[in-house]
């Protein structure tokens, strides 16, 4: 596969999470050689996702907020309007991506578009996902999580835009207890026509030499 093959770009809107997550399994699991790659952006209802390896006490106090079991790495995160979810649903066996070059990808298209802000953010070994300065010190303003089956990637990143971060102090955000979680809005001036999503799938496009189309 060349460097510029196309990534179809799909903007879900706002969305339930279960739906969705039975859709990207479906892709999947459907998947053959022309099957084309495609990014999802979407919001999501508020819900928590706990991961395969997730610890149920990590679970604070969920409340009437939903709790999905889903099969993606990680543990418990959270996710809601305001907050900008980008699934990369790729063919790795095809494009002949690394996991570890999958979540490097990711969390560098974060921090690129965290730049544009005029943030400076950084990725950690030991816990994925991307973290910037705030006051209280540091606080993780993206989480990430994987799932490959059948040579695909499914799930994704998740970065907090201006949502509402009340319900990550119902959990363990990703199983680390007291874990500063911070947002966009609150480290950086956002305009009204501020299209976060848009740029952070230009800005993973970019980091695996791809290029992003819009299908009619």
């Amino acid at each position: 596969m060349t460097h510029d093959a196309p990534i179809e770009l799909h903007r879900l809107g706002h969305r339930p999470y279960l739906p969705v997550w039975e859709a990207m399994r479906e892709l999947t699991d459907t998947r053959d050689e022309t099957t084309a790659d495609q990014f999802w952006l979407v919001e999501h209802d508020p819900v928590f996702t706990q991961g395969q390896a997730g610890k149920p006490e990590h679970l604070l106090m969920p409340g009437d907020i939903p709790v999905v079991n889903t099969d993606r790495g990680g543990q418990v995160t959270y996710h809601g309007p305001g907050q900008v979810v980008l699934y990369p649903l790729l063919d790795v066996r095809r494009g002949k991506v690394g996991v570890r070059d999958l979540v490097s990808a990711l969390e560098n298209a974060v921090i690129a578009v965290l730049a544009e802000y005029g943030v400076s953010a950084w990725a950690k070994p030991d816990a994925p996902g991307v973290y910037v300065e705030t006051v209280q010190g540091e606080a993780k303003i993206a989480s990430l999580g994987l799932r490959i089956r059948r040579g695909a990637s499914y799930h994704g990143v998740a970065l907090n835009v201006d949502g509402d971060l009340s319900p990550f102090a119902r959990i363990n955000p990703c199983g680390y207890a007291g874990m500063q979680v911070t947002r966009l809005a609150d480290v950086a001036e956002l305009s009204t026509e501020h299209d976060v999503g848009e740029q952070l799938a230009i800005a993973l496009a970019s980091q695996l030499q791809r290029r992003l189309v819009r299908p009619a």
